[in-house]
């Protein structure tokens, strides 16, 4: 199945897709949340799919989407996780994922302009392969990891590296402004997304490719991270986890090459869509 969310931020509903159609999933009871995923949403709204969905409203094409779940309890992201974005960077090879977390209030629809954040002179974009979880997850076993990814979403890890990088402390200030993660348009389950692990990412900035590689770049594996991820946080149903971003990004160019007001961001990775934002 495909999920999204529509409607005025704030005050999303849930959708889901039927063939090419975007039906509204009201009438189901439930938003894509943390309720939903830890209580067999999936199988239960399957089900309504098939007996309710032919003849439930549509959605019309020019409605706003926003985030593809609703906001989870946290929203873990993986840095320097494909060898061509370390080589580009000038980072070793990590021997263990680098962890970090993001606000869930910087949690955006996949076309909403980008509030360009006071200050900020060195805003960049890091395209990523993020998973839901969709069951409880502490402590599993990368073998049982993929039992507990619900699906896989589109997400931006956009950043400020200046301040990320030159305001001291953590990662945290340069990651989680307004609008800095922008997920979906879609929720994809794991049956109709089977090559999330070998998948083409790309993003272009006003036409220009800037990043393209594959997920195969990875050097941590979804179930890899899941599992590891797992030692450390207890992961919640609905929680998002960002797989990390390939080469490309702004700041790994010589000179670096940041985005500016006005700049058209467009992104996608394959079976999940694609997404675009206006830096305003």
């Amino acid at each position: 199945m495909k999920l999204f969310r529509f409607g005025p931020a704030g005050a999303e509903k849930p959708g889901v897709m039927l063939g090419d159609e975007r039906v509204d999933a009201s009438a189901f009871g439930s938003d894509w949340d943390e309720a939903f995923f830890g209580g067999d949403g999936l199988s239960r709204l399957a089900a309504w799919v098939r007996a309710e969905a032919p003849r439930a409203p549509r959605v019309a094409a020019g409605v706003r989407l926003g985030p593809a779940v609703a906001r989870p309890s946290k929203l873990v992201c993986i840095g320097l996780n494909y060898r061509d974005h370390a080589r580009e960077t000038g980072a070793a090879i990590p021997t263990e994922p680098v962890i970090f977390l993001k606000a869930t209030s910087a949690l955006a629809g996949p076309d909403d302009d980008l509030p360009l954040p006071p200050g900020a002179e060195k805003l960049d974009h890091e395209v990523e392969l993020a998973l839901v979880i969709g069951q409880r997850a502490k402590n599993v076993t990368p073998e049982a990891a993929p039992a507990h990814v619900a699906g896989y979403v589109l997400h931006n890890d956009y950043s400020e590296r200046g301040f990320q990088k030159e305001r001291g402390g953590q990662w945290t200030k340069g990651k989680g402004c307004d609008g800095f993660a922008p997920l979906g348009p879609f929720l994809v389950t794991p049956d109709e997304c089977p090559r999330a692990g070998a998948a083409v990412i790309w993003l272009n900035v006003n036409g220009e490719p800037r990043q393209k590689s594959s997920t195969l770049e990875m050097i941590f594996d979804v179930p890899t991270l899941v599992s590891y991820v797992s030692q450390f946080m207890t992961l919640l149903p609905g929680d998002v986890l960002s797989t990390g971003t390939p080469a490309g990004v702004g700041m790994g160019r010589q000179p670096p090459l940041y985005l500016r007001r006005g700049d058209l961001v467009e992104y996608g990775i394959d079976g999940l869509g694609s997404a675009r934002h206006r830096i305003a």
